[in-house]
């Protein structure tokens, strides 16, 4: 995927331990149960979650940089990290897209070939999707990813579309003020 300078990928948390050639701070923030928990407590994680033994979530700061920089954050996250972001302090920049895959034999297909997890975590993913997909219409958009070439430029497309609302363009008003003096201006 070619990155938008203007779109960052949020890196999360977790208190599961670093696969072989993740680094700290560029896969995840990784930390123990204890510094993950005085995070939590200090309210400076947006969403966080308990998943599979290990505990997730989506570092405050980091996001808020970005924003305050213009930028635009990725988040790959659960329905329910979904929702807490949406319910949080920088909730009314959120935009939730849900990522369908093409069928489950497919879903499966993918977990098994990218070599990350046991066939026990695979299962608990698999039998986890199942109630991940019936949240789909909580979501403002529902891509399905049956070619990732295509996902991509749909994504590309609603963000596009999303950056024009007029509530995104802080600008606007003295564009359109400054026309409006163009016109004093021509007709005294």
């Amino acid at each position: 995927m070619q990155w938008d300078p203007a779109l960052s990928f949020s890196v999360s948390a977790t208190t599961r331990a670093p696969r072989p050639g993740e680094t700290d701070g560029t896969e995840y923030y990784f930390h123990t149960k204890a510094s993950f928990q005085d995070l939590v407590d200090k309210d400076e994680m947006l969403e966080h979650a308990e998943v599979f033994g290990n505990f997730y979530g989506s570092p405050k700061g980091p996001v808020q940089a970005a924003i305050d920089e213009g930028r635009d954050v990725l988040f790959d996250i659960d329905w329910q990290g979904g929702q807490q972001v949406r319910e949080s302090s920088l909730g009314k920049y959120a935009l939730s897209i849900f990522i369908l895959p093409p069928s489950i034999a497919e879903l499966e297909r993918r977990l098994i070939q990218r070599a990350q997890d046991s066939n026990e975590v695979i299962e608990r993913r698999m039998q986890k999707s199942r109630d991940e997909i019936s949240h789909w219409p909580e979501y403002d958009y529902v891509l399905v990813n049956d070619d990732l070439d295509q996902t991509e430029a749909r994504l590309q497309t609603i963000l596009s579309a999303e950056r024009l609302r007029r509530s995104q363009q802080p600008g606007l008003v003295d564009i359109v003020r400054s026309l409006n003096a163009e016109f004093e201006d021509r007709h005294p």
